[in-house]
């Protein structure tokens, strides 16, 4: 079994370089902000210039799927893979893999 912890900056690495690859622009165009709130869990606020996308957890897991494959060499798809929030750590996330 095999866990990779992901930072809040390595969240929102992802979440950059997972939009710049969608827009083709460069990932220094891309920044992120992390966001939680009771009512709808994790979002993203993401800024590309003067324009601002708001990412649901959903896709923000996609990211860090596209990042754990193309940054990580890891497999895309790990047995287990969710965001945290603690008021020490801020917001991190673990992939775990049981193969």
């Amino acid at each position: 079994m095999e866990t990779i912890k992901l930072s809040e900056q390595d969240i929102i690495n992802a979440v950059c370089l997972y939009v710049a690859e969608k827009r083709q622009i460069s990932p220094h165009l891309v920044s992120a902000e992390l966001l939680w709130d009771e009512d709808y869990g994790f979002s993203a606020e993401v800024y590309e210039g003067k324009r601002k996308q708001i990412l649901i957890e959903a896709n923000i897991l996609e990211a860090m799927r596209f990042y754990l494959y193309n940054h990580l060499h890891k497999h895309a798809y790990p047995d287990r893979l969710e965001l945290e929030l603690r008021d020490e750590e801020g917001v991190y996330a673990y992939a775990l893999y049981n193969r």
